[in-house]
């Protein structure tokens, strides 16, 4: 959501900057905007559809690429039954609203229970909070980071990703503005990460731990009588059952787990509880291990009973320009968990979603409902999924695999049809979901930057297409009203009915002064502020009754699995963590030189004293190991990591035959998911473990 000014002469990029006048971002832009010109310009970038020969790749043309990708997943249908086949949508989909809208048509159109997304290997824990506290799986917390006075963060490394689940540009200048008004900045990591250095204190905690954590400083609440929810105290349900719960997860009891003193525990608590205002916000580290649902709850429970929900400078929600969650909400109570569960290993499904830690199984396991075809979409699960080396074996199996995306990498290399969209630069842009996380309410529409080629689709082209042929194929009808709303209800004539019906819109009234598409394009092309969150709870909850109820039965029951990792504490091993880099987004952008130059970035962080005690020295190669698979790297000895974990930043893993990754391929590294295990997940939800991987390193064999 930064603003981004884009010069360019003769159609060729001059120049990629901060736009000053964005009144969100107001200049602020990072290393990964520069690179929209290496993506836009890359050779290596598809532009035409390829199928996939004995001979080789081959270009076709629009309308035989379409005809043939919907003909054969209907005809895998009409074999093996409808679920059959699967989708699988990456992180990128939610980029652009466009494929976000026309992409969930075409699932639609395919009535199959076999998809899956990226939302299982990152956020899931999040909206499965949500859905149980607030009734709806995006109504989703923000920090109100310009206006608090104490924020603690567990998992997070926001300076890195400016925010990820928060959407807050230029995240540096409000740490720094926040320690000058007298703030408090707290990190709770394996790892001193870039955050951390910033941070009045950083607390290392053992990967896995952070609900014992949590729980503890839960406690220490209602011990020392800090339970304040404040003006909300009336809409809460269960408070007596929480502090029942709580009583046995004394500081003492966790801190040899945790590795958090009890001293420096109490003290925590008592600060976060007592500060003017107040913050708990987890991410990555904290959603993608074996407690990530109890993890995120916990975090809401502690913004909750500190009154720090719903409040300035605690944990607010927005009111973006798209209500997305009055248009969306089927995905509240209808949003069913756990109605049905996965074939194999029988992982729980969530609003209509599977877990991807499951996928390979469901391809490999022969049976009945077993997949047979795949669509992939903006994404590249063999190196962002667990166990990627076992989905890579998987995927050659499939009858029919077709994948939307504009490289030949290392999952697309498997697909017998590959349908590449035109990029960014070239469509138009509205940022549908990250408005919704924004710190900020704004709003803002961008006209395409490129006209594109005459011969190339847009994503939501390619979607719709598929759609229209997938109906008109289906055995038994022609389904033409489903085929004619889609060819009505474009994205973009989504988007401007979602803006007039939206808080600021005009409605259905021409008459009336508000926001529409074209008014904001014309009258407020760097985008419009529409002012800092406001509390809108109880109105804005989702839950039948417009109350919280704290204590949720599936997350009350999953304190249980909790409950044994006391009793049974894991014996010493070294646990294994991820990293983000400034110049790394997943996989996206290691095919443009300027963001893998340098010095090398895919090394195993190590403590010297872990180290030592293996006898591995600063720089060598070494060898990691896991239950699934074993990887090289050089070494980094870092008195930044906690000892007992190692780190390796994800995204990596290229170099592997039949990609069209020229840069890429010569900055290979190795991918941390090689190791990642499809069986570690958090039961609860279903969300990979990616975080606290049991490993051992030893020094490299030749």
């Amino acid at each position: 959501m930064c603003g981004v000014e884009v010069r360019t002469d003769g159609g060729v990029i001059t120049s990629i900057r901060g736009d000053e006048a964005d009144p969100f971002s107001r200049g602020h832009v990072c290393a990964k905007a520069v690179a929209l010109k290496d993506v836009q310009e890359d050779p290596d970038r598809l532009r035409r559809p390829l199928r996939r020969t004995e001979t080789g790749w081959q270009e076709i043309g629009w309308q035989e690429a379409l005809d043939e990708a919907a003909s054969r997943l209907v005809e895998v249908q009409a074999r093996h039954g409808r679920h059959a086949v699967a989708t699988y949508f990456g992180n990128p989909q939610v980029h652009s609203y466009s494929a976000l809208l026309s992409g969930a048509q075409f699932a639609r159109s395919l009535r199959t229970h076999n998809r899956y997304s990226a939302t299982s290997v990152d956020q899931l824990p999040h909206h499965f909070a949500a859905y149980f506290l607030f009734g709806h799986q995006l109504l989703l917390p923000v920090p109100d980071l310009d206006r608090t006075h104490f924020f603690l963060v567990l998992g997070a490394n926001p300076v890195v990703s400016n925010g990820s689940l928060m959407t807050a540009p230029d995240v540096t200048r409000r740490l720094k503005a926040l320690k000058a008004r007298g703030g408090r900045l707290v990190t709770v990591d394996p790892r001193r990460s870039e955050t951390a250095r910033l941070a009045d204190r950083h607390l290392p905690i053992r990967p896995g731990t952070d609900a014992l954590f949590l729980l503890a400083i839960l406690q220490v609440l209602f011990e020392e009588q800090l339970i304040r929810p404040g003006r909300l105290e009336n809409c809460l349900d269960g408070l007596d059952d929480l502090r029942a719960r709580v009583a046995g997860y004394r500081p003492e009891a966790v801190e040899g787990i945790t590795g958090i003193a009890a001293g420096d525990l109490r003290e925590l608590a008592r600060e976060f509880a007592q500060a003017p205002s107040a913050v708990c916000y987890g991410r990555m580290g904290a959603s993608t291990q074996a407690y990530g649902a109890l993890t995120q709850w916990l975090s809401q429970l502690l913004n909750i009973l500190t009154g720090n929900l719903d409040r300035p400078g605690g944990a607010m929600f927005s009111q973006p320009a798209v209500d997305v969650l009055r248009l969306t909400s089927g995905l509240g109570q209808g949003s069913a968990y756990a109605r049905r569960r996965t074939r194999v290993s029988g992982l729980p499904e969530f609003s209509g979603e599977f877990p991807v830690a499951a996928l390979a199984d469901e391809i490999l396991t022969p049976g009945e409902g077993q997949i047979r075809a795949l669509v992939t979409s903006a994404g590249n699960p063999v190196l962002s999924t667990p166990n990627g080396r076992r989905l890579e074996q998987a995927l050659p199996t499939l009858d029919f695999m077709v994948s939307v995306d504009f490289y030949l990498n290392e999952t697309t290399r498997h697909a017998h049809l590959i349908l590449p969209p035109t990029f960014g630069l070239e469509r138009d842009h509205y940022d549908l979901i990250f408005n919704l996380l924004a710190i900020r309410n704004t709003t803002k529409y961008s006209e395409p930057m490129f006209p594109r080629d005459r011969q190339a689709r847009h994503d939501w082209e390619i979607f719709q297409g598929l759609t229209q042929r997938v109906l008109r194929r289906r055995p038994g009808g022609s389904a033409w009203r489903e085929r004619a709303a889609a060819r009505w209800a474009t994205p973009k004539r989504m988007l401007a009915a979602g803006l007039r019906l939206g808080p600021h819109g005009t409605g259905w009234n021409p008459l009336r002064r508000g926001l529409t598409l074209s008014r904001l394009a014309r009258e407020h092309p760097h985008g419009l502020d529409l002012g800092a969150l406001q509390p809108c709870l109880p109105e804005r909850l989702a839950t039948p009754d417009r109350r919280i109820n704290l204590t949720p039965e599936p997350l009350m029951r999953d304190l249980e699995r909790l409950d044994d990792r006391l009793t049974h504490p894991e014996p010493g091993r070294l646990l294994l963590v991820g990293r983000r880099d400034p110049r790394t987004n997943n996989s996206w952008m290691h095919n443009s030189r300027r963001m893998v130059k340098g010095p090398l970035r895919c090394t195993l962080l190590m403590h010297p004293i872990d180290a030592e005690a293996a006898s591995l020295v600063d720089g060598e190669p070494i060898e990691v190991r896991s239950r699934t698979g074993t990887v090289q790297l050089p070494l980094e000895v870092s008195v930044d990591m906690m000892p007992g974990t190692v780190s390796i930043p994800h995204g990596w893993g290229h170099g592997r035959e039949g990609t069209r990754l020229s840069v890429a391929n010569q900055h290979p590294g190795v991918s941390v998911n090689d190791l990642t295990d499809e069986r570690l997940v958090d039961e609860l939800c279903g969300n990979a473990a990616l975080s606290g991987v049991p490993v051992t390193v030893t020094a490299a064999r030749a």
